[in-house]
């Protein structure tokens, strides 16, 4: 099916079952212990063994010798691979740096070995009797040091570099100017599951089961590294406990597991322990960023600029951090400009919102700067200069932009109008009081997407798709689509994901998850529905199907036997069009914090959270909730403790465990609620949806950097913002 023009009137439209706040069909499994994460597959295939991964000790520089000998002579060891003995190896599309490194080391904890005995302690202990012999090289560990030789890096969608008007003269000529620079820092997915696998070979196919948000991908991924033909691999991931980006590509544990059972001859399982997570895979870049821009007296934009470094390793990809500040504002005269130093650390790559979620961390403390100098409360300069239209196509609308509507119901149920002009003013004990806001912009892209969908005899209808669900509801929301297209309820439908022999699906990343996915299965059930009307002789375009019953005229037939012993099967994609080129397709949103800071200690506490969504239909507004509470804590995290910690020296990242690296508790984080517009777009997809999972993260940092600010009075603009930044500027105790 290809979706080329708006959606009308079709059968989501009854929303009888979606729209409504239903429980995670997964949520049982879950909460009882009985969903099957990849590490514990015992059931799948008998005679496992276990594999332990061994990262180089140095960030760049080479292996001159690697000492095997005491480990292959360890109680249980079965094989020990490594880049000598591994075969040929290619390089997946989708990575950076090889996956198993030697005898080049290109950042420090790449996967030089994997260690395969019969037990996991046995496997351990034997990789801690390799001894590896190494020539350092000098590296470029310092983003600060190096943006400088910065080049110029194309976004993941749209050029390095744009420009409208005149942004140099207009900043120039503009009466009121703002020109800051703002950082962020390295972060860490910090995900609950870690990356893990188990992989038996059966003759020259290989199967795995593995921890993966993207199926397709990181099937035809594994066969080209392996170098075999990609319908010999099947990767199966039907449960995910995390990934947030970290889990969207190939990495060691897959590749290590497929080769450690190659070199066993038996099934191995993999497991990357937590600090080999934080420096062996993927992480958040670091940026630096500066914004200027100027306003009239009255408060128009007519210069924005924003300047974005960050670094990854040679061939790798900068961290998109200028891309909301194309879009959310309007202003005439526009630069933007993106660099990307060459850094010996570990890959950079996609985390949650990537781009938006660092770049709005800046650009919202801007505009904030920006009202203040105004004298204009930030909420009105920010309608102020409200767009619908592509600031940088004018000719291109929004198809959908309430952000104004956001900012305004925002205010309402937030109390804005509590919120003191002047920072530093309301105290409620110990504690300065004070309320930040900020908006939010993220992408609302679809990606083709495909299902099969089965109706069998008992009238049960079976879907079928590589679709994953990493904790954001893909299981019900699925569900909840073949419920309605076919007219039954959820509890007579059974939803079957992340196997690479079912259809291809959209895959979970980017935000275009859930429609794009939803969507595929639309189009495969519309498909089944043509089906059953054929077989009844019914008129496709003119039968209902409701409450288990097919029916047109005055005829209703169940729908059990309309399928008929054998039942019937259908399956389809959902393609696009151009529909996305003629309209700027996005996701917005208000956030609202208030925070508290201890006047004598500088400690921070977030006391009460608001986010407004404007995310086209919600599909789901119980699974669409917890995942933007989920980006919101995130949000939180990155404003106020979240930084992975780079040893300049030897390039590495020092704090690599959930010790030492802070993430929020339970305790960090108050009362959260969150509004959705809720209204449809039907240029999008049949479903008339967006993504919602990762708006809830853009902007919240921001929001408590202001919050903080109009607490205190006091400004950071490099994250995180930890009480040794405020406490010596802390107004007097009184």
């Amino acid at each position: 099916m290809r979706f080329d023009t708006p959606a009308t009137t079709n059968p989501i439209d009854q929303l009888k079952i979606i729209g409504k706040p239903t429980d995670r069909i997964d949520g049982p499994l879950k909460t009882t212990g009985a969903a099957p994460y990849a590490y514990e597959r015992h059931d799948v295939v008998p005679n496992q063994a276990y594999g332990h991964v061994v990262g180089a000790a140095i960030a760049k520089g080479r292996i001159t010798s690697m000492d095997l000998a005491a480990a292959r002579r360890a109680p249980g060891v079965l094989a020990i691979v490594t880049a000598e003995n591994a075969g040929r190896l290619a390089k997946g599309n989708l990575n950076t740096a090889t996956l198993l490194g030697g005898p080049e080391i290109e950042h420090y904890h790449q996967a030089i070995a994997v260690v395969v005995a019969e037990s996991f302690e046995q496997a351990r202990a034997a990789a801690q009797l390799i001894r590896v012999e190494y020539v350092r090289a000098a590296g470029h560990f310092d983003l600060a040091a190096a943006k400088d030789a910065g080049r110029p890096a194309p976004l993941f969608s749209g050029p390095a570099d744009t420009a409208v008007g005149d942004f140099a003269d207009a900043f120039a000529a503009a009466p009121v100017q703002l020109d800051a620079t703002y950082t962020t820092p390295d972060q860490a997915h910090a995900m609950m599951e870690p990356h893990a696998s188990i992989a038996a070979w059966d003759g020259d196919r290989l199967t795995l089961w593995t921890s993966n948000q993207m199926i397709d991908w990181t099937t035809g991924e594994l066969a080209k590294t392996l170098g075999i033909a990609k319908e010999k691999v099947r990767l199966m991931s039907p449960f995910i406990g995390g990934g947030f980006g970290g889990k969207l590509f190939l990495r060691a544990d897959a590749l290590l597991a497929a080769l450690g059972a190659r070199a066993a001859g038996r099934p191995v399982k993999v497991a990357l322990p937590r600090p080999l997570m934080f420096n062996n895979t993927t992480h958040r870049p670091a940026t630096i960023q500066r914004l200027r821009i100027g306003a009239t007296r009255e408060g128009r934009i007519t210069a924005i600029g924003h300047e974005s470094w960050s670094g990854d390793l040679p061939g790798g990809k900068p961290e998109a951090a200028v891309q909301q500040t194309r879009l959310l504002y309007a202003g005439a005269n526009r630069l933007t400009t993106t660099r990307l130093a060459e850094l010996d650390l570990a890959e950079g790559n996609a985390m949650r919102a990537p781009g938006e979620a660092p770049g709005l961390m800046a650009l919202e403390i801007a505009i904030d700067e920006m009202a203040e100098k105004l004298g204009l409360d930030p909420i009105e300069f920010r309608i102020l200069n409200d767009t619908q239209v592509d600031p940088e196509k004018p000719d291109r609308p929004f198809s959908q932009r309430n952000l104004t509507q956001c900012l305004r119901l925002g205010a309402e149920r937030f109390g804005w109008s509590r919120r003191s002009a002047r920072p530093g003013q309301r105290r409620e004990g110990r504690w300065l009081l004070g309320m930040g806001v900020a908006a939010a912009y993220r992408g609302a892209p679809v990606e083709t997407s495909g299902a099969r969908v089965r109706l069998d005899g008992s009238g049960m209808v079976t879907v079928e798709t590589d679709m994953t669900d990493i904790g954001t509801g893909s299981y019900t929301i699925i569900g909840q689509t073949a419920a309605e297209m076919m007219g039954v309820p959820l509890d007579k439908v059974m939803v079957r994901l992340g196997d690479s022999s079912f259809p291809v699906s959209a895959g979970s990343g980017g935000q275009w998850g859930a429609n794009s996915a939803t969507a595929g299965v639309y189009a495969a059930c519309v498909k089944l529905r043509e089906a059953v009307a054929q077989k009844l002789g019914f008129n496709a375009a003119e039968v209902v199907f409701a409450d288990g019953e097919v029916r047109s005229g005055n005829r209703r037939i169940p729908l059990a036997e309309a399928a008929g012993e054998s039942g019937l099967l259908a399956e389809d994609r959902m393609e696009y069009g151009d529909l996305d080129k003629r309209y700027q397709q996005g996701t917005f949103a208000a956030q609202f914090v208030e925070a508290g800071v201890d006047a004598a200690t500088g400690e921070i506490r977030v006391r009460r959270m608001l986010s407004v969504c404007d995310a086209g239909r919600i599909l789901n507004p119980k699974t669409a909730r917890s995942q933007v509470i989920g980006g919101m804590t995130m949000g939180v995290g990155a404003a106020l403790m979240e930084e992975l910690v780079v040893d300049k020296r030897l390039g590495f990242f020092v704090n690599h465990d959930l010790a030492g690296y802070e993430v929020p508790v339970h305790a960090d984080i108050p009362h959260q609620e969150v509004i959705f517009l809720d209204e449809a777009d039907p240029t999008t997809s049949p479903m008339k949806a967006k993504g919602v999972a990762e708006l809830g993260i853009c902007g919240i940092g921001a929001a408590v950097a202001n919050a903080i600010h109009n607490a205190t009075g006091l400004r950071v603009r490099d994250y995180p913002i930890t009480l040794d930044k405020l406490l010596d500027r802390l107004p007097a105790v009184g």
